[in-house]
């Protein structure tokens, strides 16, 4: 029926109805009203089909319209790269309401990845020369946003012309778009020079602190440009001075304060102008001793211009009185109750301990307070504060308040807190009994926090001390009695107690109070230590070790030591069922042999009488060599052999070198083994980098009554033209090494050979363990190096 086949026609070709494209404030109302990720998601992506259809149409009406919502949707996140090039054509129109949207959609989806943003050189270029103001700050905001070193080469013309325009507005954006050349191309400098010293003496707001800021980046990439600009330091004194006396205007006033972001720039652009030159430093002493006393200190922006004060006083050749009350004006900032000027004041502290030391130790209380900070970054300030005030004068009292620190500073704290207590001990100790205290409370607080070669350190130090081993067997015995959680404790009690056993035994020291211990006592906490579940492998090692020495200290019976070596002989840690078995042959084959391989070990320290006498042996064992007859050659190789027993037991072992044929040789070698080791020969200098005129040299000094310290003293020199500025070397040790960084005595090595600046570096190698030195060089750029 005809009825019937309409009605199958209209349901085999429904009606679709496309829906019209949304307005800007439309599609905004739409996305934000979605609920869900997915409505949205939908929202954009049909917009976005509107969109890229229009762009195809090519309709220049509405094509600001468009991209405008396009902007919108990649500030959401959303991919809007097909907009690129109708950014080009808005930009080559000649509408402003085009142009802004283009310049706009250019600052915000073009960079220098994309080739597409070279397309608009020309453009930018022909709106820099037109006369309307509006469209040529457009052209110099995107070109301060997104410019290239390529478009800053072919407009920096166009920008130094607009530079001396008469409009403040065009002369305004100029001065920054000079600024973001600089940065890209430093080359530029010289382009930029002649207008900067007119545009000092303008009295615009916005003028007057984009120059500043525009000089300050002249001079920090063009060592002309520094050396240029210092003539015009008594300028920037006066405009400072007339800032602070009677104020810019009052509508730059901040809480009181004239201008603070004005005088903030010229108080930096002073520190560069002012650092290494005596002549500039002297002019600007008295406007940094009247800025620093008359600025109010109650509000936040005041505090940021005395911050930006004492940074200048620091950085230049400043007098001593005005160095004292640059760090006065910190120590007041600590009392602040603003959490981020205490940190900055902490940080600046930090940096002139090394040339301000006794004016900072006034503050000693002040920042030791700041060690109970709940914020972990001004507490960890504090303690690296705290541990380089420490010197020899106050070692006592800082070790109080650290150790006491210790005991409650936070976990992530610890580590450091007690490498740097250990490090201070080292180097200030006033006694051998204090110094092995304060390791000794360190180890029982934090020990599982302290470097890998405490231990080595603290057995080192004990067996140096020979009066102290009966002390130090009793304090590390009572301690182990009391806690054996903390390993590295532990490992040094062990280790004291099997090598001074029977001082402990004796119970004849007179520092402590008298302690009667048995054998049976020591025999059984040395025995819960190798039972207990959070002993490691390594410390069940030590107490094995100190209980097959105690073997030949102790006067009764040795079963139980053989009974517990036996049943370490089926361990299933490899280098501790080693152990087992090698003492358990020294019982049952060489028991003969047993005391003399388990004997006390050497003193590790060779000072005063003890070393005399050995050179004095020594000296003797070389005359007899030389009349001694050489022996054959399978003489030597069976002393070779002999010797090589040893060392095949422990596999890591070195063999002994290959014996002299010259006569005596052999027996020279056999004569010197029990000698003190010849004194090590002086290291010498090294030249380490050298490039574009930088040169930088090692020298190194190991001190006689420390062998295992070496400081290395790091010197640069420059004999180029310019200015090295941003100079900073670092270092980087292993585990096994301690270093510690001396602060260097400037970052900038003037040029042509001016004064070198030094650095000094102290590693300590308590194991002895071999290293080689890899230093490298990078430029940060053109002028700046890092090491």
């Amino acid at each position: 029926m005809p009825g019937q086949r309409v009605f199958l026609h209209s349901r085999t070709l429904p009606v679709r109805m496309v829906a019209p494209s949304l307005k800007l404030q439309d599609l905004i109302e739409e996305i934000r009203g979605a609920k869900t990720q997915a409505q949205e998601r939908e929202v954009i992506q049909k917009e976005c089909a509107h969109i890229r259809a229009s762009f195809r149409d090519g309709d220049p009406v509405h094509r600001h319209r468009q991209l405008a919502k396009l902007l919108y949707v990649h500030m959401l996140g959303y991919p809007a790269h097909f907009g690129q090039m109708e950014c080009l054509k808005l930009i080559a129109s000649s509408r402003f309401t085009d142009k802004r949207v283009g310049y706009l959609g250019a600052m915000l989806l073009l960079d220098e990845r994309h080739d597409a943003h070279l397309l608009i050189t020309n453009s930018i270029k022909n709106d820099l020369s037109q006369g309307i103001q509006p469209v040529q700050g457009l052209a110099l905001c995107t070109l301060s946003t997104m410019g290239s070193a390529e478009m800053c080469r072919d407009l920096a013309p166009e920008v130094e012309k607009l530079l001396l325009q008469p409009s403040p507005y065009v002369r305004k954006k100029a001065i920054l778009t000079a600024v973001h050349m600089i940065r890209k191309v430093p080359e530029l400098s010289s382009v930029f020079l002649p207008p900067c010293v007119h545009l000092l003496h303008e009295r615009h707001h916005g003028i007057l602190l984009g120059t500043i800021t525009l000089i300050t980046e002249l001079c920090e990439r063009s060592p002309a440009a520094l050396k240029h600009f210092r003539k015009v330091v008594p300028q920037l004194v006066q405009i400072l001075r007339t800032l602070v006396t009677t104020g810019y205007s009052t509508e730059h006033s901040i809480s009181g304060v004239s201008d603070p972001f004005l005088q903030v720039q010229i108080l930096r652009l002073l520190r560069i102008l002012g650092r290494n030159h005596e002549e500039s430093s002297e002019t600007m002493n008295d406007l940094l001793a009247q800025v620093a006393t008359n600025t109010d200190t109650s509000r936040n922006a005041g505090n940021a211009v005395l911050f930006e004060t004492v940074l200048t006083i620091m950085d230049i050749h400043s007098a001593a009185g005005l160095r004292v009350l640059a760090v006065n004006i910190l120590g007041r900032f600590l009392l602040n109750s603003d959490r981020n000027i205490r940190y900055v004041a902490l940080t600046s502290l930090l940096r002139l301990v090394q040339s301000d030391h006794s004016a900072v130790q006034r503050h000693r209380p002040t920042v030791v307070d700041c060690l109970q900070e709940t914020d972990a970054s001004l507490s960890r300030r504090a303690l690296e504060l705290s541990l380089a005030l420490v010197n020899s004068s106050n070692v006592r009292a800082m070790m109080q308040e650290l150790q006491a620190f210790l005991e409650s500073c936070p976990p992530d704290l610890r580590a450091d807190c007690a490498s740097g207590i250990l490090l201070a001990a080292e180097r200030f100790a006033p006694t051998k009994r204090w110094h092995i205290d304060t390791i000794l409370h360190v180890l029982t607080t934090a020990g599982t926090h302290v470097r890998d070669d405490a231990v080595a350190n603290l057995t080192q130090l004990i067996g140096g001390a020979q009066e102290l081993h009966a002390y130090s067997v009793r304090r590390l015995y009572n301690a182990l009695a009391e806690d054996i959680s903390q390993q590295p404790l532990v490992q040094v009690a062990a280790w004291c107690i099997g090598e001074y056993g029977d001082l402990l035994l004796e119970g004849n020291c007179e520092e402590i109070e008298p302690l009667q211990v048995d054998e049976e006592e020591v025999l059984a906490l040395l025995e819960k230590v190798l039972q207990s579940h959070m002993s490691l492998p390594a410390t069940r090692g030590y107490a094995l070790t100190a209980l097959m020495k105690l073997s030949t200290r102790l006067q009764g019976d040795n079963n139980r030591i053989r009974q517990v070596v036996s049943i370490y002989r089926s361990c299933l840690d490899v280098e501790l069922q080693q152990r087992a078995v090698e003492y358990d042959t020294l019982f049952r084959k060489y028991d003969h042999m047993r005391a003399a391989i388990l004997e006390k070990m050497p003193l590790v320290e060779r000072d005063g009488p003890q070393a005399d006498e050995e050179a004095k042996q020594s000296k003797e064992a070389a005359q007899l060599s030389e009349a001694a007859p050489a022996p054959t050659e399978s003489q030597a190789s069976q002393l070779l052999d002999l010797l090589d027993l040893l060392d095949r037991a422990s596999g890591d072992a070195q063999h002994p070198p290959p014996l002299d044929p010259s006569p005596g040789g052999a027996l020279v070698y056999l004569l010197d083994l029990p000698c003190a080791p010849p004194p090590p020969a002086p290291i010498p200098d090294l030249k380490v980098f050298e490039r574009e005129g930088v040169q930088l040299n090692l020298s190194f000094i190991r001190p006689p009554e420390n062998p295992a310290l070496l400081l290395i003293t790091i010197t640069a020199t420059n004999s180029s033209e310019g200015d090295v500025t941003n100079f900073i070397c670092q270092a980087a040790v292993p585990k096994s090494l301690q270093l510690q960084l001396q602060a260097p005595s400037g970052n900038t090595v003037p040029a042509r050979g001016g004064l070198p600046i030094t650095q000094l570096f102290r590693i300590l190698n308590p194991n002895k363990v071999s290293f080689r030195s890899s230093p490298k060089a990078r430029p940060r750029d053109s002028r700046s190096h890092g090491c």
